[in-house]
């Protein structure tokens, strides 16, 4: 019996493990590459028939997204997960097939015009539509028999609705090991759904570790403290411009919104507008409004019972064509816009980034991690212009981090997660993070008694003893052989040079021997670091 690393492995996205035993090839997620962590264009690397059984944690992309891509490619077994996992599949694994034949059919008419060769989409609504005849619906606290001498136990990850840690109990012969897999671990005291609930002591631990290296900051109160944000950009005149992820941040920010208005936080215009511009979101959002039971806290059931719609409020819009998410960018009246993706790769929000990023009186306001190489990411660290459907814009809107949302658990929370299972695993893989956070998170836990380590990619431990029986790899990233990809500190050289260039372009008619000492500088600069 064995445990291999095929994603997620010292980057963030991407979360993809292979559990063998018994004969039998188990697929926990299978999840999409993003930002900068996309390799080999997405493309499976593994023989998809080999595969006897797939569970899936959650429904988000970064550890749902490539399983149509599986089925594409001659997977035709089970695949295992909570109801509301598998009903928030259904939207979005359709939805992720439409943007791959979107995105293939704009790149064959770009590469018809370059001659470059055509390329097919990652896979295609009826790949989805296939994958989702394989779902098998499970319930928190289930015990399923997966083959004989495999069996999982389901338990709330409080991440998303219907997101799981599962605890696999492996017997071969007299052998028998147990191995957890968190799937993401999720922040406390959110809304709507309920707080990670403890899983039993397992041999290994396979954890995430988005947030392994710090701590949230703590927002008391966070309607008020989003509300002055919004308040003081509506009061100048501008929109504000949030980029969410279509399923579970946007339900959370419609939440807090909600309590905004009933509170009447915002002075400067009490009676703001909110756009809801995602197909994916509005069809999520009526899941979120649908039967909850087993799955939201208390306090969200006791109100859908009432007959109340905790993520309903006067003021609420939804586009849902094209041609009104349009209308959104020449209509002056200040606005909230909330628009996916989360991390600004895809969908409506960059045509929004598009028209009001050079405004300085909107905001665009992050209210989720953004993964390396990402807009979203790039926008955060401070980039002076970005460019959007080839053309340059400038970003002189307020750029707001909005850190009192995270739907995963920080430092601590980690902790917290891995202690309530009583008694210390053997040994703790640590995956779901970039390579600094998990390298972090990983000496925390060692300084604590813990046996951690932070596998690389494709490789393999023994789970009869812990021992590794192949080492693996860096990940190797498509984006890090493009120009387009840069560190934060390049960028910081790319915004000097910039720089550089528009002083230069005030010497137009300047006095010839300014001129020609400014020319001497840059060049013995110029020769001083030319490798």
């Amino acid at each position: 019996m064995k445990l291999s690393f095929w994603g997620a492995a010292r980057v963030v996205t991407g979360s993809c493990h292979r559990l063998t035993a018994c004969g039998k090839n188990v697929l926990i997620d299978c999840g999409l590459q993003q930002g900068g962590d996309v390799y080999n264009n997405n493309e499976l690397f593994f023989d998809s028939t080999a595969i006897d059984a797939v569970c899936v944690t959650h429904a988000h992309t970064d550890h749902s997204g490539r399983l149509p891509l599986l089925v594409k490619n001659g997977y035709k077994g089970p695949i295992y997960a909570t109801r509301a996992t598998c009903d928030l599949l259904k939207i979005m694994l359709l939805d992720s097939a439409r943007i791959q034949e979107s995105d293939a059919q704009w790149k064959a008419k770009k590469n018809k015009r370059s001659g470059d060769p055509t390329e097919d989409a990652l896979y295609t609504v009826q790949d989805a539509t296939d994958t989702l005849a394989l779902l098998v619906p499970v319930s928190y606290g289930d015990h399923v028999e997966l083959f004989q001498g495999i069996a999982t136990d389901w338990y709330d990850a409080g991440h998303l609705l219907g997101s799981a840690a599962i605890r696999f109990t492996v017997t071969e012969g007299d052998e028998t090991r147990t191995v957890t897999f968190s799937g993401d671990i999720g922040n406390v005291d959110k809304p709507i759904i309920r707080d990670p609930q403890p899983v039993p002591a397992s041999d290994y631990v396979v954890m995430e570790s988005t947030y392994g290296d710090r701590l949230h900051e703590t927002g008391e109160d966070v309607p008020e403290d989003l509300s002055e944000i919004i308040d003081r950009t509506l009061a100048r005149g501008g929109n504000v411009v949030i980029p969410s992820f279509a399923v579970g941040r946007t339900q959370e920010l419609l939440y807090h919104i909600r309590e905004m208005k009933a509170r009447g936080l915002v002075k400067s215009n009490p009676n703001f507008t909110v756009y809801v511009d995602s197909p994916l979101a509005l069809e999520a959002t009526q899941i979120y409004d649908g039967d909850l039971t087993g799955y939201a806290d208390e306090e969200t059931v006791e109100l859908l019972r009432n007959g109340f719609k905790p993520i309903s409020f006067p003021g609420l819009k939804l586009s849902r064509t094209s041609q009104e998410s349009m209308a959104l960018n020449t209509d002056p009246t200040p606005k909230v816009i909330i628009a996916s993706s989360g991390m600004c790769e895809a969908g409506r929000i960059r045509h929004h980034l598009k028209h009001n990023l050079w405004r300085p009186e909107c905001s665009i306001v992050f209210v989720g991690y953004q993964s390396e190489g990402t807009m979203g990411r790039q926008l955060l660290d401070g980039l002076t212009s970005i460019k959007l459907f080839g053309e340059k814009i400038a970003v002189r809107a307020e750029i707001c981090s909005f850190k009192f949302m995270s739907s995963h658990a920080d430092k601590n929370g980690l902790l917290h997660w891995l202690e309530m299972q009583g008694q210390k695993p053997q040994k703790v893989f640590i995956v779901h993070g970039e390579e600094t956070a998990a390298l972090s998170f990983c000496e925390t836990l060692q300084g604590l008694g813990y046996e951690a380590e932070v596998p690389l990619f494709e490789s393999e431990y023994s789970l009869m003893d812990g021992a590794c029986l192949a080492k693996g790899r860096d990940f190797p990233r498509d984006k890090e052989k493009k120009a387009g990809f840069v560190s934060e500190v390049f960028r910081r050289l790319l915004a000097a040079v910039e720089r550089l260039t528009g002083i230069a372009n005030g010497y137009k008619q300047g006095a010839n021997r300014d001129v020609a000492r400014f020319a001497d500088e840059v060049e013995e600069l110029c020769r001083r670091w030319e490798k």
